[in-house]
């Protein structure tokens, strides 16, 4: 099989890439290890940065969101007690929407489907060859059976443990990665909002947050040991415990029920140096991975989407390099101001190691400190917005 884009991985920022590409006229075919069934069970982010709103719309990927999502001007970041507001429209002009990565990925399945583009679900990736070369070839196993594509560019979209970033040589690859040692447990219950914008939360048994996907439904988390078990965690002892770290207020309209989904994610920053070698690209979580307190993932992803796309149209319409070339340099820059934003607001709303409650510790005292400053201090507000709502491609 030939094609002129490979790319790994069916997750939002590979699909985003393919329609764009075929918007214009150029071919790619879409190897998922996974089904498509599996991919969409996948609960993740749902907090759109206006760029990635505006890529999907580029993409003609958006009609359900601009009918279903949620526009929010703001949100609330709750501690010591009272819940202080961040109003972003008034901060920068602009918000934020809410639309789940789940009903993103629905949608850009829906397209290629509709437009007869090539998804081919169970194929696992065993080589990526000819890297450096103009005609890489993939490598792939399906039913037992052993394929491959011969391309003129890959693009890794296969997350943190694909194939794609595995294929650069080890004494290549350059990677930076700080493991925080907790975690975050969520749920999906049909229960509303207990408010109409997101609450974070820094209390002194750790951070929780409230987001939802829609009216009937809502997301919570809470920060927990990164040793901690889903099966340690009921349902009843969860809504227990995030109502003892939510403001009064909110704890008495929080409206519960049975999840529909709970899982622990482990928080990481990690960054790939190496996003392209060769004629191999690597977007999304395949080459960072930030911890989703900035809600920076998705929209990481779509930056990356953003430049790789630009150069990929500018190499087949003018035979022009440059966009290629400064792939990984453009994205980079962008991907380590993501990746400070996410790590302040990790380190300034949970309970960290050396933190001791809020009676004490060092680390407690400075983060009350910071959070006081932010809410006194208009330029300190504005800084934390401008990163919210994402920062210019």
């Amino acid at each position: 099989m030939k094609t002129q884009v490979g790319i790994i991985g069916s997750g939002p920022s590979g699909l985003i890439l393919a329609q764009i590409l075929h918007l214009q006229g150029i071919e790619s075919i879409i190897l998922e290890r996974k089904t498509t069934d599996y991919v969409l069970t996948r609960i993740r982010a749902g907090v759109l940065e206006q760029s990635c709103v505006d890529l999907l719309r580029q993409a003609q990927a958006s009609k359900r969101m601009d009918i279903e999502g949620i526009m929010h001007d703001g949100f609330d970041i709750a501690y010591s007690g009272e819940a202080h507001h961040v109003n972003l429209k008034k901060l920068t002009g602009t918000g934020v929407m809410i639309y789940g990565q789940t009903e993103i990925t629905r949608d850009l399945i829906d397209l290629r489907r509709k437009n007869g583009g090539v998804i081919i679900e169970e194929a696992e990736v065993t080589t990526i060859e000819n890297i450096t070369s103009k005609s890489p070839i993939i490598h792939y196993l399906k039913d037992g059976v052993e394929h491959q594509i011969q391309c003129d560019f890959v693009t890794g979209c296969d997350g943190y443990h694909g194939a794609s970033r595995k294929s650069i040589p080890q004494d290549i690859l350059k990677t930076h990665e700080q493991i925080y040692p907790f975690g975050w447990l969520g749920i999906l219950s049909e229960t509303p909002p207990v408010s109409k914008e997101l609450i974070y939360t820094r209390h002194e048994r750790g951070f929780a947050l409230c987001s939802m996907r829609n009216e009937m439904l809502s997301r919570y988390y809470i920060q927990v040991p990164i040793d901690d078990k889903v099966e340690d965690w009921s349902d009843d002892r969860f809504w227990d415990e995030l109502k003892k770290r939510l403001p009064k207020d909110a704890a008495n309209k929080l409206v519960t029920g049975p999840s529909i989904e709970k899982s622990i994610a482990p928080l990481r920053s990690f960054v790939c140096e190496n996003m392209r070698y060769g004629n191999l690209f690597l977007a999304g979580d395949a080459a960072h991975i930030v911890p989703p307190t900035g809600a920076k993932g998705l929209n990481s992803a779509a930056s990356d989407i953003h430049y790789l796309s630009n150069a990929l149209i500018q190499y087949y319409k003018n035979g022009d390099e440059q966009g290629l070339d400064q792939y990984a340099e453009k994205a980079l820059k962008r991907v380590w101001k993501a990746e400070r934003f996410s790590w302040w607001m990790t380190n300034l709303l949970h309970k960290l190691p050396n933190s001791d409650g809020d009676s004490g510790s060092f680390t407690a005292k400075m983060q009350l400190a910071e959070l006081d400053y932010l809410f006194e201090s208009e330029a300190a507000l504005k800084s934390l917005a401008e990163n919210y709502i994402g920062l210019p491609y």
